[in-house]
């Protein structure tokens, strides 16, 4: 039920807040003006956190925000306040930790009371308009928050008290644990250790992934196997091993519902422990750090399959994730309208099928089969049938009933045997009838679109198609084959730099103060005015170190090295080491916290680790800035030792800070192809892990040499581009081979 006139709401810009401008609800943004009323009027607050792609967050709006009883107890109790997680993430962590700690779990919609002063007294998630699921009503909820803060008010305000007393304590005890910490080296060792052997003992070895549902594709497990398998050696026990669960991971994923076999890329996870029913919300994090891992896993297998999900995954950004200034938008929803014309909503709406729409879309297509339709062929593979393939446990509601997610049943050889096909022609005619079924898809309701710009996430995604170019250029002779969308097409190597270079001048240009060195955290219809996170420089930092490598443009180094600078500034923990997720100053935050866990995304500290090992070598005081990066990884120490499984991200920046760090320095011009010889040696090298530099003898080597003299002196040898591999401080003999780099990278 909605009202005649929008709320304040209406004045923002998140399309998470704008969902709800029209709500009954007397919604307040995050702000002063709602904490003045909560004090002057003495009442608690109502603070809702969620996300415009949230499901759970559509359902509570739906059923309770939208309801004019409900709003009226929301409205005569509590000051409400909404918040968009995405970019607030501060606010969100302070008080998704207190609920967390309260309840023993979390997620969003995240709904907590808190004093006028902010200091959370109460919470918990999703509550249902009447008792079930064994929760508590919402509306009943609040009459009794409310007749508790009239008659036990002091009890709640000291309750508040505790609660940020303890969460403060707790983290001051992390780090006394950090400090109590034996040698670096040996923890890391034993921290390596236990971390593989829990991915060991976890491993669903008949459908990839950790532990049983619901499944997520987090990503910094994957990147930590195949780190250990580059130390170890991809021959090795330890190294095949690694590989073989990341890949395997990796291939269930692909085949399973939780991949958009129409569309391209990967929806936010799976309901089940086969990737299957999946929830359908796609966020451009996880297609980021999903494509680094399936280009990693080409890298260690040289298996063509996993360039070309990269590339599906690049293809879908481009097409549907992509403003025309080239940043990237954060997400699409699950949900979305089952109708042209009509109000019903439904998950996963836009994605799922009956047998007979499959059927009536492909008859139209050309060419007969030995054996079977082209229908009949699509419906072997996915498993499609006429009484829908979802099975009710999955599907308690029977919002699935008659409908089909698309899943591969059956492998190509095994379609193309029952056809009577060659492979790699039941492969063209699958790859036909998916480009006819995205084409009838497309003239469905699309789900909703949060075009907000968010720094870290974008970075994220330059990170990803920094790496792709220099995998693409690396292994060109390769990649020329693969195909997507039924053509054969390069692995968009120049695209995809292209792609990167656009969206990171893009965040320059709108999302970064020069004259301050400061971020902001996210743009829709102009730069919105809250200031970036610790994990926005951390990520774009890193993006940039990916960038220089992939085209050595002097200025991405320019501006990492002033970000770092600033991140070091606004961010940095001078007592306890580390990285606050918030900067100091805002009175807002009752709590500054440190992330220590790699979920969804990895912490910033895990991130600005390695980054700060990576400027190091060409840093005026690169002592310094490995002594920080140290002392950051020292920070999360009592995490990474007890549960190694917590920051697999750390543990990778980690295996950096303890191992001889090695630097390539290729001195000639980095547009020839005597010096893209030498480079793409370094792509192809499985082993430890090397920074790269091009003494281009003009002004970015320049740039490199006043930092870092030692650069100053590499010069070609003999007019031909030449590669010289340092270590500890010393260089080996400058070689001018690709095979003479490669044995030395080897060695």
């Amino acid at each position: 039920m909605g009202i005649t006139s929008p709320n304040r709401l209406a004045r923002e810009k998140s399309p998470y807040l704008l969902q709800h401008a029209n709500n009954p609800v007397d919604w307040f943004p995050w702000g002063e003006e709602a904490f003045a009323k909560a004090r002057a009027e003495n009442k608690p607050i109502f603070l809702s956190i969620g996300y415009s792609t949230c499901h759970w967050c559509h359902v509570m709006a739906h059923e309770s925000f939208e309801n004019a009883d409900v709003a009226a107890i929301l409205n005569a109790s509590f000051v409400s306040i909404k918040v968009d997680r995405e970019e607030r993430p501060d606010v969100d962590r302070v008080y998704m930790t207190y609920v967390q700690a309260m309840t023993g779990h979390g997620g969003w919609p995240l709904s907590a009371w808190l004093t006028p002063d902010l200091k959370p007294f109460y919470g918990g998630t999703y509550f249902p308009p009447d008792e079930r699921y064994g929760r508590p009503s919402f509306a009943n909820l609040l009459r009794s928050i409310a007749r508790a803060w009239e008659i036990e008010r002091e009890k709640l305000v000291s309750e508040g008290d505790r609660v940020i007393d303890a969460l403060r304590q707790h983290g001051a005890e992390k780090t006394s644990a950090a400090s109590a910490m034996p040698d670096l080296t040996e923890a890391a060792g034993d921290a390596f250790e236990k971390c593989f052997q829990y991915y060991y003992e976890a491993f669903d070895s008949g459908e990839g992934g950790f532990g049983s549902a619901p499944k997520f594709p987090r990503a910094s497990n994957l990147n930590f196997l195949f780190r250990v398998a580059a130390i170890q050696g991809v021959d090795t026990e330890a190294g095949a091993e690694a590989i073989k669960m990341a890949t395997t991971t990796l291939q269930k994923m692909a085949e399973g519902g939780i991949h958009d076999h129409v569309g391209g890329g990967f929806h936010r996870y799976s309901v089940d422990e086969a990737w299957f029913v999946p929830h359908f919300e796609k966020m451009l994090y996880d297609q980021a750090q999903i494509a680094v891992n399936y280009l990693d896993a080409f890298q260690m297998t040289r298996r063509h399959v996993f360039l070309w999900i990269a590339n599906d995954i690049f293809q879908y950004v481009r097409r549907d994730l992509t403003s025309p200034d080239g940043a990237f938008f954060s997400a699409e929803d699950a949900d979305s309208i089952i109708e042209h014309g009509k109000p019903e909503h439904a998950e996963g709406a836009f994605y799922v099928w009956t047998k007979a729409e499959i059927e009536a879309a492909l008859a139209v297509s050309s060419g007969a089969l030995p054996t079977g339709s082209l229908a009949d062929l699509m419906n072997y593979h996915f498993g499609v049938t006429a009484e829908g393939n979802v099975p009710q446990q999955l599907d308690p509601h029977r919002e699935f009933a008659g409908k089909n997610i698309l899943k591969q049943r059956h492998g190509l050889s095994d379609t193309a045997r029952k056809f009577g096909l060659e492979v790699t022609a039941a492969s063209d005619r699958l790859v036909e009838a998916l480009a006819i079924l995205k084409r009838v898809r497309d003239k469905r309701p699309r789900p909703h679109l949060d075009d907000k710009i968010i720094t870290g996430w974008n970075a994220l995604m330059i990170s990803a198609l920094a790496r792709a170019a220099q995998i693409g250029f690396a292994y060109e002779d390769e990649a020329a084959h693969i195909q997507l969308d039924g053509s054969t097409s390069p692995a968009g190597a120049v695209e995809h730099l292209a792609s990167a270079v656009r969206a990171a001048e893009f965040i320059q240009r709108e999302l970064y103060d020069s004259s301050s060195g400061v971020l902001y955290r996210s743009f829709r219809q102009g730069r919105a005015l809250v200031a970036a996170f610790a994990e926005d420089y951390a990520y774009l930092i890193q993006a940039l170190l990916d960038l220089y490598e992939a085209d050595f443009e002097i200025r991405w180094l320019e501006w990492a090295e002033k970000l770092q600078a600033t991140m070091d500034r606004m961010f940095w923990d001078e007592k306890d080491g580390g990285y606050f997720q918030a900067a100091e100053g805002d009175a807002s935050i009752v709590l500054r916290l440190k992330d220590d866990y790699d979920a969804a995304e990895p912490t910033a500290g895990s991130v600005a680790a390695m980054n700060l090992l990576r400027l190091a070598p060409v840093s005026r005081d690169g002592e310094a800035l490995t002594q920080r990066a140290v002392r950051t990884l020292a920070s999360l120490q009592s995490q990474w030792a007890r549960t190694p499984q917590a920051l697999p991200q750390a543990l990778c920046a980690l295996e950096y800070a303890m191992m001889p760090r090695r630097q390539v320095v290729i001195a000639g011009d980095p547009g020839s192809e005597d010096f893209r010889a030498l480079w793409r040696e370094t792509q192809r090298s499985q082993g430890p892990r090397c920074a790269i530099f091009a003494a281009d003898g003009a002004a970015g080597q320049t740039w490199l040499a006043s930092r870092a003299p030692w650069l100053g002196e590499m010069k070609k040898q003999e007019g031909r581009a030449t590669a010289y591999l340092c270590e500890h401080y010393s260089c080996r003999e400058p070689v001018t081979t690709p095979s003479a780099l490669r044995t030395q990278l080897e060695s």
